[in-house]
C-alpha cells in the first residue's frame, strides 16, 4: 500500500476536501478512482494534477467511440506482417515486430508507478468497462500471439473519468471508489480563479462571479457555463479591459453579460438569453 502518497490542493489545482479524501482513498484502497461530474469541472485536470503532486509519470489514454478495451493492452498488425512477409523482410519471423503496445501496458511495464488516466470511459460501447475488469483486477493480460503475461512492475494509480453519457456496469462500479465532482461554490471558485489569474483584480471578480452564477440558474440553458469557460471568460474581460460599470449590477435576465462566446457555446443558449432579456426589457 502506498501510505507515502498523499495528494492535496497544488497551486494550480484547487481541490476540495471530498476530493482530497476520494484521491487518498483511492490509493491506499489500490482501486482505480471513477470521477463524475459536469463537463468543465477539472475531472481530466485532476489526473495531471495528481501525477505532479505526487511527482509520478502520467500517461493518458483519451477514450472515443470507436476504442476498443483491447487496444489499452496492445495491438496486432496481422496486414503489416502478411505485406512484409510478401517482400521478404527477414523481421516477419519475430511476431513481436508486429505487436504495438497499448497504454495498459505502457503502465504496466513503467519503471516506476504511474498514474494512468482513462479519460470519457462513457463515450465507448457499454461493454467496454467490462473488458477491463480482469486486468485491471489482477494488474496482468496474456497476450497470445507471443504467449507471454504482462505483469504490472507496480500497481498504477488509475483515474477513470466520465460525463455520464451512459450508465457504467455494476460489476465495473463495484470495483472503482466513486466520486462526483461538485459544481465549485462561489469561495471555493474565488480559489480557483486565484491560482489561475492571481494579478486579476478583486473587484472584478466579484462582479464577474455574481453575473456568472447568475447566468447558471437561467431556466432552460442547454449547456451551463463551467469552471474552464469562466477562467477564459474572465482572461477576456482583463484583457479588454471590460469596465466594471458593464457587469455591476446587470441581471443576465435582462441583459446578454460582453463577450458571451466565452460563456455560451451553442446558439440554442444565445437565443434563449435574447429571448428572454427581450421579454424582460419589454416588462419593465
Amino acid at each position: 500500500m502506498t501510505d507515502r502518497l498523499r495528494f492535496a490542493s497544488t497551486d494550480r489545482y484547487i481541490a476540495t476536501r471530498d476530493l482530497e479524501v476520494a484521491v487518498n482513498a483511492a490509493i491506499a484502497l489500490e482501486r482505480p478512482l471513477l470521477v463524475k461530474g459536469e463537463p468543465g469541472t477539472g475531472k481530466t485536470v485532476l489526473a495531471e494534477e495528481v501525477a505532479r503532486a505526487l511527482g509520478l509519470p502520467l500517461i493518458p489514454w483519451h477514450i472515443k467511440s470507436t476504442t476498443k478495451a483491447a487496444q489499452g493492452l496492445y495491438e496486432y498488425d496481422a496486414v503489416a506482417r502478411l505485406r512484409d512477409g510478401q517482400l521478404g523482410d527477414e523481421k516477419v519471423h519475430d511476431i513481436a515486430n508486429y505487436i504495438k503496445r497499448g497504454k495498459l501496458w505502457d503502465a504496466f511495464v513503467a519503471d516506476t508507478q504511474v498514474v494512468l488516466l482513462i479519460d470519457e470511459i462513457d463515450k465507448a460501447d457499454i461493454e467496454f468497462p467490462n473488458d477491463l475488469l480482469q486486468e485491471l483486477d489482477r494488474m496482468e493480460f496474456f497476450v497470445y500471439e507471443t504467449k507471454e503475461i504482462v505483469k504490472a512492475r507496480r500497481r498504477p494509480i488509475v483515474i477513470i473519468t466520465s460525463n455520464n453519457e451512459k450508465e457504467l456496469p455494476d460489476a465495473f462500479l463495484r470495483r472503482c471508489f466513486f466520486h462526483y465532482i461538485r459544481f465549485p461554490d462561489k469561495e471555493t471558485m474565488e480559489r480557483i480563479v486565484a491560482a489561475h489569474h492571481p494579478n486579476i483584480k478583486q473587484e472584478l471578480v466579484r462582479e464577474a462571479l455574481h453575473l456568472f452564477y447568475d447566468m447558471r440558474e437561467v431556466p432552460g440553458l442547454k449547456k451551463k457555463p463551467a469552471t474552464s469557460e469562466l477562467l477564459d471568460w474572465l482572461k477576456l474581460l482583463m484583457i479588454e479591459d471590460i469596465p466594471l460599470e458593464i457587469l455591476r449590477a446587470k441581471d443576465p435576465k435582462v441583459v446578454i453579460p460582453p463577450l458571451h462566446g466565452a460563456l455560451l457555446k451553442n446558439e440554442q443558449d444565445v437565443h434563449l438569453f435574447e429571448r428572454v432579456a427581450f421579454l424582460a426589457r419589454r416588462g419593465q
